[in-house]
């Protein structure tokens, strides 16, 4: 077999092992993390392993017996070290939400093959298509909280890391060679910045699709089925999508049932649902029936600031150069500007460098590579 295909890997399940760990590593260049989560299993979720490869070494920690990984944090934080993740969007978030662990020097292999092209950006597609090994992923979707782990899914969470530092060095001679290397290092300084979001006290519709489509009553139902939901949740210690489906949510909050025979005539969800929890649902639309017009919620809206009519024409002509821009470079058009950036870029119509260097949410290296020809194409507008 490779060598790439046949990890070996040591689990790390106490605080000594953790301190020599760390103690060997810490001088190392690069460093290759993943991690293994309970969010398909419990309502609050939290990190169940953090696998790391460097220094020639695999190691499987289990944070729910060594449960003190500050000894990591000076690593993570290390600028000299450079940390490898696929994906690190939700690793990012975890590592800082369970272990306040922030992460300095960042790159993310995922987001380095949408750069060079890349269509199918899964580990799996990644590692196949660069170093013809297939991942065994018949543990992906498993209760990671379990204890003991069997062996077969401490060697799946340890494969895993494994090809993520040869990948990493592959990845950025290739980008070096196209000249986006350092696109991606900033996008990655970024990533590396993505924090858990707080609910705080706000209104739980205000984070469910579709909720500003809902008149005020209906809105009024779908926060109090949400919060049902999420009570339900917590004391079952089930996701929220394992109690109610969003479907559901917003199906009862549309057809606002006010009995179980007409929540079933709707089709709002299963029948054996309906029969445990059909009058709590529907007594939740009751009292948002009977609710004063004056107590109903409002979705917030942001008012639009007047624009001039001449936007729209320099959306349409910002992203026509983008586009022959993404053909050209064989690269998804949206990673070199979204639509958010294009009308940013249009409305406030910058003239110089300087200027468009102002534009909210525009990155050094698309001013650098791409600023001349944005001003041009702004220019060449009547």
């Amino acid at each position: 077999m490779n060598a790439l295909s046949d990890p070996s890997y040591r689990f790390i399940r106490s605080p000594a092992e953790l301190k020599q760990f760390v103690d060997r590593i810490s001088r190392e260049e690069i460093l290759a993390v993943d991690l293994e989560a309970d969010s398909m299993f419990h309502y609050q979720e939290k990190v169940c392993l953090v696998q790391m490869a460097g220094n020639g070494e695999n190691v499987v920690i289990d944070p729910l017996e060594v449960n003190d990984l500050s000894p990591l944090a000076p690593v993570f934080m290390d600028k000299a070290i450079c940390k490898v993740f696929h994906g690190s969007d939700y690793d990012v978030r975890s590592l800082y939400r369970d272990f306040s662990i922030e992460i300095n020097n960042l790159f993310d292999t995922q987001l380095a093959s949408m750069f060079m092209g890349e269509r199918e950006t899964s580990l799996g597609a990644v590692v196949n298509k660069r170093f013809g090994i297939q991942l065994d992923k018949r543990y992906q979707k498993k209760d990671w909280s379990q204890r003991p782990l069997p062996d077969g899914m401490i060697e799946y969470a340890a494969s895993d890391v494994h090809h993520l530092i040869p990948l990493a060095r592959l990845l950025m001679e290739e980008l070096e060679e196209k000249g986006r290397l350092d696109w991606v290092r900033e996008e990655c300084d970024y990533l590396s910045e993505v924090r858990p979001m707080e609910n705080g006290g706000d209104p739980l519709f205000l984070r469910f699709r579709g909720a500003g489509r809902l008149p005020r009553r209906n809105l009024a139902a779908l926060e109090g089925l949400l919060q049902y939901r999420r009570e339900l949740a917590e004391k079952k210690d089930r996701p929220l999508f394992k109690v109610f489906s969003n479907t559901a949510m917003l199906k009862i909050a549309t057809e606002m049932p006010e009995t179980p025979q007409a929540m079933e005539a709707a089709h709002c969800m299963s029948t054996k649902q309906i029969r445990i929890y059909g009058k709590s649902l529907t007594a939740i639309v009751k009292k948002a029936n009977a609710m004063d017009a004056k107590d109903l919620p409002t979705y917030p809206r942001k008012r639009r600031t007047p624009v001039s009519p001449t936007v729209p024409e320099r959306i349409r002509a910002i992203k026509a150069w983008r586009d022959r821009l993404a053909d050209r470079l064989d690269i998804d058009p949206t990673l070199l500007f979204n639509k958010a950036l294009m009308t940013a870029i249009a409305v406030h119509k910058p003239s110089d460098i300087p200027g468009l260097r102002t534009v909210e949410g525009i990155r050094n290296w698309q001013v650098e590579a791409f600023g001349v020809e944005v001003l041009e194409t702004l220019s060449a507008l009547p």
